[in-house]
């Protein structure tokens, strides 16, 4: 939670507005980046949000934007490298399974602060799911298990089958306890579960956190590639 802090005329602060405008996302992104604690941020004893600078700019860094140094000088990154390093990265691709349509059209809305940084795709049911999976694995997978047809569990259950599915990220949203799920035959270990009801919003801020942490691995990769 933010917290009063005293800003004195040394500090580097910035606006939330300001921090959009560097980070190159919407308003709404870097709210949200704040709520679910990858930007830190404090409160001004007026009670306006600031975001130190420094958080930013490793942010930034992060994403593969280019630094812009001490304020008044030249970015340390030549613009064409920069346009370079752009042109590798490619969108997370990810794939919604529920049957509920509205909600998956929610979480689709939730999942737009997130710009040009996913690719989202949905499944109103395990056979479409797998279709989708089929013609190019996701990077990652939310479904309920709850699905018309074949259910949640057969799908997950015929994913572990592939072994080129292994590097798929996948989270089963369920309101069964581990006994039930244990029951029912249980989950391949690759599946993260996630506590049902799950908001649309929620589910945004934890793609979020992986979103960021997953670009920080594909980046160091892209490095040590380069140093090779």
């Amino acid at each position: 939670m933010s917290q009063v802090i005293p800003l004195g005329p040394a500090s580097r602060m910035l606006t939330t507005r300001e921090a959009a405008t560097r980070l190159g996302v919407s308003l709404r992104t870097v709210q949200l980046w704040v709520e679910a604690s990858i930007l830190p941020a404090a409160r001004t004893p007026g009670g306006h949000r600031r975001i130190p600078y420094n958080a930013v700019e490793a942010l930034a860094m992060s994403m593969g934007l280019e630094s812009l140094g001490e304020p008044g000088t030249a970015p340390s990154v030549p613009a064409s490298k920069s346009a370079s390093h752009h042109a590798e990265v490619r969108p997370l691709r990810i794939v919604l399974v529920a049957q509920e349509r509205p909600w998956l059209a929610a979480c689709v809305s939730a999942l737009e602060v997130f710009g040009q940084s996913v690719s989202v795709e949905t499944a109103d049911n395990g056979y479409v799911a797998l279709l989708r999976i089929g013609q190019e694995p996701p990077d990652l997978l939310v479904t309920t298990l709850e699905l018309p047809g074949m259910d949640g569990l057969q799908m997950l259950s015929t994913l572990e089958t592939h072994e080129s599915l292994g590097g798929m990220r996948v989270w089963a949203l369920t309101a069964e306890s581990p006994e039930q799920l244990s029951a029912r035959g249980g989950l391949p270990p690759m599946v993260e579960t996630l506590a049902l009801p799950v908001s649309p919003e929620a589910l945004a801020i934890r793609t979020g956190r992986w979103v960021l942490a997953r670009q920080s691995t594909d980046r160091s990769i892209r490095q040590e590639l380069r140093q090779d």
